[in-house]
């Protein structure tokens, strides 16, 4: 009876086995491959079983929600018709990746022959992206005990970069008590965003500022520009907002004595006034048009 029971148990398997014989069933080498921009990638796709002697291979590809089609009826598509390739009967090949071929990739085989006629396996493909050169705003000239803000930005590299600040071409360390070259240092740094902010700038933040930005592609650095942290001379500014108003009050003096003086009033003229003759008794003027002038007319009295 005990040399019965592995026969059972071998009769009782037989379907299972034959059921996974008869289904076809992919694998994959690396469902999430990453490479750099401009780079060549191969997406793996490996028919673990089957009993298809040709089975029909598809390749799609899903961005943003949409799905097209990469390989269909045994011919690429689009603009992979240059650039791809089906390797060993089944896995995708790309050339000259680019960032927008960062995307969910389908591989399907159906087998009509299988009793599992179909089978798909996901593939996620990272492309790279490495950053440009961020652009860095840096205040020329802050007074002592001002708030200076720096900023460094690019928004090309894939994954996003981090910033990193540097003074004369050391590195700022984003926590300042780490550091004791720092501690007397009141800056805030976010290595997200690129934000170096000083709450209150000193004499020894003076110096030459750049960035660089940095992800897992790459690097780029923006110029080195300088900052001056200079003393407020608050002696001279109210030096100089005394004697402008010395000034003007001086000017206010000249006026109010040149107004009693007469020398703003109207000047009379010189000369003598012209003074129209008195009509003598019974002479008439008339106005003709031929003259232009007036000439007189006797009258009688009687």
């Amino acid at each position: 009876m005990a040399l019965r029971r592995p026969a059972l148990v071998l009769l009782l398997l037989l379907p299972l086995l034959g059921c996974r014989l008869l289904a076809v069933e992919l694998t994959s080498s690396n469902t999430k491959p990453v490479v750099q921009e401009f780079q060549s990638v191969e997406l793996s796709c490996i028919i673990k079983s089957t009993v298809t002697p040709d089975p029909r291979i598809e390749w799609k590809k899903i961005r943003d929600g949409e799905t097209s089609y990469v390989f269909f009826d045994n011919k690429m598509q689009g603009d992979f018709a240059t650039r791809a390739e089906i390797l060993s009967r089944t896995s995708l090949v790309i050339k000259n990746t680019t960032r927008m071929d960062t995307a969910t990739y389908r591989c399907e085989v159906a087998a009509p022959s299988d009793t599992k006629t179909i089978d798909e396996i996901n593939i996620q493909l990272t492309v790279q992206v490495k950053p440009v050169t961020p652009r860095c705003v840096v205040p020329k000239a802050v007074p002592v005990g001002k708030t200076a803000s720096l900023h460094c930005h690019e928004n090309e590299g894939y994954p996003k970069s981090t910033y990193s600040w540097y003074r004369n071409s050391e590195p700022l360390s984003p926590d300042t008590k780490s550091n004791t070259k720092f501690q007397n240092s009141s800056y805030s740094l976010n290595p997200a965003t690129g934000t170096l902010v000083f709450h209150a700038v000193h004499k020894g933040d003076t110096g030459r500022y750049s960035c660089i930005a940095t992800n897992d592609a790459g690097f780029a650095k923006c110029e080195e520009q300088e900052m001056e942290v200079y003393d407020l001379n608050i002696g001279g500014i109210i030096g100089g907002v005394l004697v402008v108003l010395a000034v003007l009050v001086l000017i206010t003096l000249g006026i109010c004595c040149a107004y009693r003086r007469g020398y703003f009033a109207n000047s009379k003229e010189t000369g003598e006034s012209y003074k129209t003759p008195a009509k003598p008794d019974g002479v008439n003027y008339i106005r003709t048009d031929d003259e232009g002038d007036f000439r007189h007319k006797s009258s009688f009295v009687i």
